[in-house]
């Protein structure tokens, strides 16, 4: 069985991804492949042609700051760069699924819904939190301004509609704790 699981940024959906994997599901961390895959020497040149060469600081870094600037003005550039970096991605994916075939997979990817990758996976489940709180998060993460983090924000499908959409969803309120909603879910999710 595979397990999309998403959530806006500053969610905690990184932090429910590592709490799978320790009680034992294989988890595929969609974001870290696609920072890999922007250093494919096909994607890059790709990338370098819609963005520009500032897109990349060294052989082993990306400019996210720069990224972030030209694909969240510009729905245009956003969409390019998916379709650049989400196909890589997918067929990553699908190697990484036959190699746990008899383990519960976990899908962990920020655009699982603005990706249209629902078909992809059996369930899905949201990590969800109030949006100040993951404005919070995500300035203290990253070091950006409030206006950049709402900016990202706005840029991913409403969490209302995200909810809508999953199986399941996993408050990351800091008020119920995130591994009792987690082994919750898995119990379901390995005894249906």
């Amino acid at each position: 069985m595979v397990i999309g699981l998403t959530g806006g940024i500053g969610s905690g959906k990184s932090t429910v991804a590592r709490l799978f994997e320790i009680i034992g599901c294989a988890v595929f961390y969609s974001d870290d492949v696609a920072k890999e895959i922007y250093f494919d020497k096909d994607v890059k040149a790709k990338v370098i042609t819609l963005l520009g060469a500032e897109t990349y600081i060294s052989e082993k870094q990306i400019n996210k700051k720069y990224i972030s600037s030209k694909i969240f003005s510009d729905t245009a550039l956003l969409h390019g760069l998916n379709a650049i970096i989400h196909p890589a991605v997918i067929e990553k994916f699908e190697i990484f699924k036959k190699k746990h075939i008899n383990n519960l997979v976990v899908k962990e990817t920020a655009l699982l819904f603005e990706a249209k990758l629902e078909a992809q996976v059996d369930k899905i489940v949201l990590v969800a939190a109030d949006d100040e709180l993951r404005i919070k998060r995500v300035m203290q993460r990253d070091g950006l301004s409030k206006e950049d983090v709402i900016k990202k924000i706005q840029a991913q499908l409403p969490q209302q509609e995200k909810i809508a959409k999953s199986d399941f969803v996993i408050y990351n309120d800091e008020k119920e704790f995130l591994i009792t909603q987690v082994l919750n879910i898995y119990n379901k999710l390995t005894h249906a």
